[in-house]
């Protein structure tokens, strides 16, 4: 027995597909036939028994989109188990729609090694949505010395990141553009100033001085990230380098006007450079810190800019200056955030919430098309790390999301999956969600949400 889809949008980015169409999926997980077109093929694919979900009363508001993919979570194991595991991140994702993720290596040990992110992989192999894991760029994430990136790349490791804890010296930093380019690895950088930052609880402006708390100046930002252009200039140049390819450099959490103008500013020049923003960065602002009463679930890092910050990141998301949305997923147990914005952790969940902001705030209320985010959540993360491109061809593996644009509904954080709720967003209505992903050869689907979108029946001829 097969499964179909009819009356979906199939959006993958990957191979320039946009289009109304149907899709038979096999009980092995293995698209047997596919149309593009007008909807109400399913007649035309079935076969005996084989089960139909109509979405053709839908209009193209069920979008069957190529599998998310966030590049950028803290999953926490090993060493902060109590925060989140493998296992409840893994749920995590999935309930959002992803059907893949990359860890960071901020755990306790780090991933600087070969051996522990060959654990990670072992833990996680037979999950039902791919895991990559990002490897450390020196070790003990220390800034000092770098790791052994051919080790890593040995075991499938393709991108490096001391995320969190930004690679402040400059000839340690260079040495790790060299050798991450040897391997082809995508070097991926915390841009922040620690010096500038340092005790920080939130955007150094007005609201931070009204609240008195001590602020995270936005050249915090921009002067890391320069200096790191400066580097990406002077190695991309073949004249200078030993290297037939150029450093590739990843912008982690972009969030302020003045990084996005050296983005911008180095896509122009043809550098290799990308860069990732939250959807809480396009949809929050520190007002909100002030308007939260000192709320520690409003505390992160990057904090949350101003709202010229804001509109920029907007501005940039819309012109493709900003490659990919990423959650940077980061859970933290009760007692780490419910002690006010002073004391709190830096960071929120948000694998359960991206569809439904990304939607939201970018669709509804900026006209941005469905194909650019599902790009920016599913094709271009994955081209990024070097992952194989989704395909949507007859005798490929079914890789992909089911999202709902019409659903609206209430964020809350006590219905989350995963293991912790600090997110801000918590009673927030939003609209468009995941209700189900393929994946791996597996169909998992949220069963409320599905029946109320389809119209399902069983094929007799």
């Amino acid at each position: 027995m097969a499964i179909i889809f009819d009356g979906v949008r199939l959006i993958n980015p990957a191979e320039s597909i946009d289009s109304l169409g149907c899709v038979r999926i096999s009980h092995e997980g293995v698209i047997t036939d596919i149309r593009l077109g007008r909807g109400g093929f399913a007649q035309e694919l079935a076969q005996t028994d084989d089960l139909i979900y109509d979405f053709t009363h839908r209009g193209g508001e069920v979008l069957f989109a190529s599998g998310l993919f966030d590049m950028h979570c803290h999953f926490r194991q090993p060493g902060f188990e109590y925060k989140e595991t493998l296992e409840t991140g893994k749920n995590a994702a999935i309930a959002g729609g992803f059907t893949g993720v990359a860890l960071m290596p901020n755990t306790e040990p780090p991933i600087d090694n070969a051996q522990n992110a060959a654990f990670i992989y072992h833990l996680t192999h037979q999950f039902p949505i791919e895991t990559s894991v990002i490897g450390a760029i020196t070790e003990g994430r220390k800034g000092q010395k770098i790791c052994g990136y051919g080790d890593l790349s040995t075991v499938g490791v393709t991108a490096i990141s001391d995320d969190g804890s930004p690679v402040m010296n400059s000839r340690t930093m260079r040495m790790a553009f060299e050798y991450a380019t040897a391997f082809d690895m995508l070097v991926i950088q915390h841009c922040e100033d620690t010096c500038l930052a340092e005790s920080g609880v939130m955007n150094e402006g007005v609201y931070s001085s009204i609240l008195g708390l001590r602020g995270i100046p936005s050249i915090s930002e921009s002067i890391i990230l320069s200096r790191d252009l400066s580097l990406l200039r002077y190695l991309s140049d073949k004249k200078k380098s030993v290297f037939p390819n150029a450093p590739r450099y990843h912008v982690a959490h972009i969030s302020t006007a003045e990084g996005i103008k050296l983005v911008k500013e180095a896509k122009s020049e043809g550098l290799c450079v990308t860069a990732e923003v939250t959807p809480h960065h396009f949809t929050l602002t520190e007002r909100d810190v002030f308007e939260s009463g000192f709320d520690g679930n409003f505390r992160m890092n990057p904090p949350l800019r101003s709202e010229r910050d804001k509109e920029a990141i907007l501005e940039a998301i819309e012109t493709g200056v900003i490659d990919v949305i990423a959650t940077d997923h980061a859970p933290h147990a009760p007692h780490e955030k419910e002690c006010g914005i002073m004391q709190a952790a830096f960071g929120i969940v948000g694998l359960e919430t991206a569809v439904g902001l990304s939607w939201t705030e970018l669709h509804f209320k900026r006209g941005i098309s469905h194909a650019q985010i599902v790009s920016m959540l599913s094709s271009a993360p994955r081209a990024l790390l070097k992952l194989p491109a989704i395909s949507f061809r007859k005798g490929a593996l079914a890789n992909f999301s089911l999202i709902d644009t019409a659903i609206e509904y209430l964020a809350l954080n006590s219905s989350f999956q995963s293991k912790s709720k600090n997110s801000p967003f918590n009673g927030r209505k939003l609209r468009g969600k995941a209700i189900a992903i393929g994946s791996k050869g597996v169909f998992l689907k949220d069963d409320t949400l599905f029946s109320s979108s389809a119209k399902i029946h069983q094929f007799k001829p």
